[in-house]
């Protein structure tokens, strides 16, 4: 209660000064009775928000002291804006409170007691009162210093907050300059009357509002029109001559110069700022970062970078979604919570968080559309690094394979037919009777060499392949027990590259052993389309895929076959019930080379 009563009571010591007629008294300026009636309130407001916050108690302060003064303004009053000292203080512990460096901390004890002291004075001694306007023409540049230097030292939330209440600040000191000027007066005045709205702004909703567009938007068009009123001005005295058309023609080259003036403001603003409004730019530039880079992921990390710079952002996440379920996050700055999603081809590569401000709509919406690109190409090449990595091991697993069945199958059989045949020879002098049995084991031996052979040979490379071709081998595959497998082939199959048919062919015999063993289907159908790439697909119409899966070994199996010879291959269940298995397999250029 004691804090709306302290609110309310500033606008009603103005309004009493205003109908005692103190308006009227020589010399009274108006900032007092702006101070006094807009400060308290707002100042009472925002301690009920932020209680014990010290930029609050000052704002109340301000205002008092200029209500107290502007009511009792007379001749034997203090001097002007007595109450505008404390905007000094103010500046220099905005707005956590505390001075923003250590040399700065006895200045707002100074900046209080010595004006106050020598207002003070002033009210008994009316020379000392010359001194006090000087004074306090010095404090507020003295709490743009302060600013200034907060500013370059904070971080991205505490320059947000400076900027709000440097920018109705700066606009208070400036009017310094033009001390009698009707217009300076009020202009100054309306910026003192904002100045405790931005201060609430700064410390309750900075994130919400854009300062920086405020700030540059004010800038282009105070030089804007100080520019043009030269050009006009300056060609009335020029063509005073020309009697009633110097007016015309000054004008008319106002109004020509108007449009490319604002727009070379505008550019020379936005650069000061670093903000770039032309969404082709932005894109050439973010293009340009990711052709730099040397990677996909130092592409993705310059990426976020450049959006950051773009959206004027205090950050950005991007985060990849992985083949595998893992996902990959880059940052630049502290991200928020505000996720874009980022969608390529129609499916969902990852998505963007940012924190700040919501940034226009249609240029997010077009670099999220290249950042997709980025983020589509890093999750390839981890798909890609990762296909790699169980090549080498499967490589690797199918020598020590082979190894195994050629050291404990191949190679003690072809030692027991060395002694075999050895111990023949031996005996065919001595007992020639004994040979004809040693020459059977021979025999039954070399048989089972033969079959190590053809199965080592089988495992390198389907038979079927060799003898019926891709189409007949898919065909042979379909005759199998089960559901019954159709066959479905467009354009012609001959002469495709060796590892694209055996690719074709593991993923198509995958697919038909997981539809025997688990779909629960009554009919299956293989299609293969040559186009200017190969198209397999395996769909049936069985219970199709579960809710809650995990990709198993055939699962991979059959992506690894695909990626191998630098396709893809998707499982997903198809409307209506039913698996499909898409997988599309490049030809290369030297097709027919088998």
């Amino acid at each position: 209660m004691g804090r709306k009563l302290l609110g309310a009571l500033g606008p009603l010591l103005v309004v009493a000064a205003g109908w005692l007629g103190v308006f009227a008294v020589p010399g009274f300026r108006p900032a007092e009775a702006v101070v006094g009636a807009v400060f308290p309130p707002v100042g009472a407001f925002l301690l009920g928000r932020r209680p014990g916050l010290l930029t609050a108690r000052l704002l109340l302060a301000v205002g008092l002291v200029s209500a107290v003064y502007t009511f009792a303004h007379g001749p034997h009053a203090w001097s002007p804006q007595v109450g505008l000292l404390l905007l000094g203080p103010l500046a220099v512990t905005f707005p956590d409170g505390k001075p923003p460096s250590r040399p700065w901390g006895p200045l707002p004890a100074v900046m209080v007691v010595g004006p106050l002291a020598l207002a003070a004075v002033a009210m008994t001694d009316p020379g000392a009162a010359a001194a006090l306007p000087t004074v306090v023409g010095v404090v507020p540049f003295l709490g743009v210093g302060a600013l200034v230097h907060r500013y370059r030292r904070g971080d991205a939330d505490t320059r947000r907050q400076v900027a709000w209440f440097g920018y109705p600040l700066v606009i208070v000191a400036s009017c310094a300059f033009f001390d009698d000027a009707p217009l300076a007066t009020a202009v100054q005045s309306a910026a003192i009357a904002a100045m405790p709205v931005a201060v609430a702004v700064a410390v309750l909703r900075h994130r919400l509002h854009d300062i920086d567009l405020i700030v540059n938007r004010t800038l282009v068009y105070t030089v804007l029109t100080a520019v043009i009123g030269a050009v006009y001005f300056g060609i009335t005295a020029v063509a005073a001559g020309l009697g009633s058309w110097s007016g015309l023609v000054a004008a008319l080259a106002a109004g020509a110069l108007f449009h490319p003036v604002r727009q070379r403001l505008q550019e020379a603003a936005d650069r000061l700022f670093k903000v770039e409004r032309d969404p082709y730019r932005v894109a050439h530039r973010l293009n340009q970062s990711i052709q730099q880079a040397s990677g996909p992921i130092e592409a993705l990390e310059s990426a976020a970078t450049a959006i950051r710079q773009a959206l004027q952002a205090d950050g950005v996440a991007v985060e990849v979604l992985l083949s595998q379920g893992t996902v990959r996050r880059v940052c630049d700055g502290e991200p928020g919570e505000r996720a874009t999603p980022l969608i390529w081809h129609g499916r969902p590569v990852g998505r963007l968080l940012l924190k700040g401000d919501p940034p226009d709509p249609g240029l997010l919406d077009m670099l999220v559309r290249h950042l997709a690109e980025v983020a589509h190409a890093v999750r390839l090449t981890a798909d890609l690094q990762r296909s790699r990595e169980r090549i080498l091991a499967t490589r690797e697993e199918e020598r020590r394979r082979l190894r195994r069945d050629l050291h404990d199958g191949l190679g003690p059989t072809l030692a027991s037919l060395a002694m075999t045949v050895d111990e023949a020879r031996l005996r065919l002098t001595r007992d020639p009777a004994a040979v004809d049995p040693l020459l059977h084991r021979v025999r039954s031996q070399m048989t089972e060499a033969i079959g190590d052979v053809r199965d080592l040979v089988y495992g390198l490379r389907p038979p079927a392949l060799e003898e019926l071709g891709l189409e007949g081998a898919l065909r042979s595959l379909a005759d199998g027990p089960g559901p019954r497998v159709d066959v479905v082939v467009a354009g012609a199959v001959n002469g495709l590259p060796s590892a694209t048919s055996v690719a074709a062919y593991r993923i198509a015999q995958e697919a038909v052993t997981n539809v025997r063993r688990h779909a629960h289907a009554t009919t299956a159908l293989i299609r293969l389309e040559r186009q200017e790439e190969l198209w397999l697909t395996v769909s049936d119409d069985g219970i199709g895929l579960p809710e809650q899966r995990r990709s198993g070994v055939g699962l991979a199996s059959m992506r690894e076959r695909a990626a191998e010879v630098g396709g893809d291959c998707a499982v997903t269940g198809r409307p209506g019930g039913g698996t499909e298995v898409v997988a599309r397999l490049p030809l290369k250029a030297e097709e027919g080379a088998e």
